[in-house]
């Protein structure tokens, strides 16, 4: 698999604010790859400048082998770009807003409306298509914009917080077409998001950001890894701890349940089971966790992404400065 977006030792500073601190990373074709952080993380500036509406201070990065500065024409024609905030023209159609992106990107005739059409039915908008997009729900904007967003075929999707400010059940639902995005065509996918939940459900590779940093990179249960433990909670006919190798850490809880923390759950779950057969006490009930996505960010930067997410490093006069630059 080759890579089709690379990132070099990449800067970026607003005058005295560096919001991007010399990452790297590359996406490999077809790859779901998501950038974890809180507001003010960068990963907004990082995006910006992969899809060229930004110029890095220092560093470089190529997309399908092309220089974001140097050919920045050849990139945009092969990506597509969701904004965080709408973008949308609410007092067109579903289908006028497809038109107007088709023409801007050459398309026309019998070709775009096909294209348009086949893409309100992947979406399941097509028999909204005629409808004002001022009358549509926030899912129904959403999955537009990811339609409008496919509709020159590109190579690769950028997506910023795809899912903020929509309800759980809606979320779900985006979730899938973004899977569907990237199993039946192919395309690249680039996201951004501070919820944990979507990183681990969509993202084959993660790169948690934070102060403009890559703190920590690969796949959810890699990240995991770091902190390295697995916590099993059991319980026993008789409350009880287990004293062996395997047991890094082993206490009672208040309710009589046992907490056992190990290395690897389900390796080490077989050899709870002989423990307590050998000790002939009767296990009647067992389940187990591995740690949070949250806690290995809190492991890496010393606080909680869900605390982290109240922070605002960047005035307001910064962030006008990072919109308009």
């Amino acid at each position: 698999m080759d890579d089709v977006i690379v990132v070099e030792n990449l800067v970026k500073k607003f005058k005295d604010v560096v919001a991007v601190n010399g990452i790297s990373f590359s996406v490999k074709r077809a790859e779901i790859f998501g950038l974890l952080g809180p507001n003010g993380a960068g990963k907004t500036t990082t995006i910006h400048i992969i899809a060229t509406l930004l110029r890095p201070t220092s560093g470089r990065v190529m997309v399908v082998g092309y220089d974001v500065v140097s050919n920045p024409y050849e990139v945009r024609k092969r990506i597509g770009i969701i904004f965080q905030d709408p973008s949308l023209d609410m007092d067109l159609s579903a289908y006028d807003n497809m038109y107007i992106h088709g023409r801007l990107y050459g398309l026309r005739g019998e070709e775009l409306h096909r294209k348009i059409m086949e893409l309100l039915d992947f979406v399941d908008l097509k028999q909204y298509a005629n409808k004002i997009v001022r009358n549509f729900s926030g899912g129904m904007r959403r999955r537009l914009e990811l339609a409008r967003g496919l509709l020159h075929e590109p190579e690769i999707l950028i997506l910023d917080e795809p899912t903020i400010g929509l309800d759980p059940q809606t979320r779900a639902r985006i979730w899938e077409y973004i899977t569907r995005i990237q199993n039946e065509k192919g395309i690249t996918i680039l996201m951004t998001t501070h919820y944990m939940d979507e990183a681990e459900e969509l993202c084959h590779r993660i790169a948690i950001m934070d102060r403009g940093k890559i703190v920590g990179m690969g796949t959810a249960d890699e990240l995991k890894q770091i902190i390295g433990s697995d916590i099993v909670i059991a319980k026993f006919d008789k409350p009880m701890c287990i004293d062996e190798e395997f047991v890094k850490e082993c206490k009672i809880l208040a309710d009589g349940r046992t907490e056992i923390v190990v290395s690897n759950a389900s390796k080490i779950l077989p050899q709870i089971f002989e423990y307590a057969e050998a000790k002939g006490v009767k296990i009647l009930e067992i389940s187990y966790r591995r740690p949070t996505l949250n806690e290995v960010f809190l492991h890496l930067t010393g606080r909680e992404l869900r605390e982290s997410l109240e922070e605002h490093p960047l005035s307001p006069k910064i962030e006008r400065m990072r919109r308009f630059r």
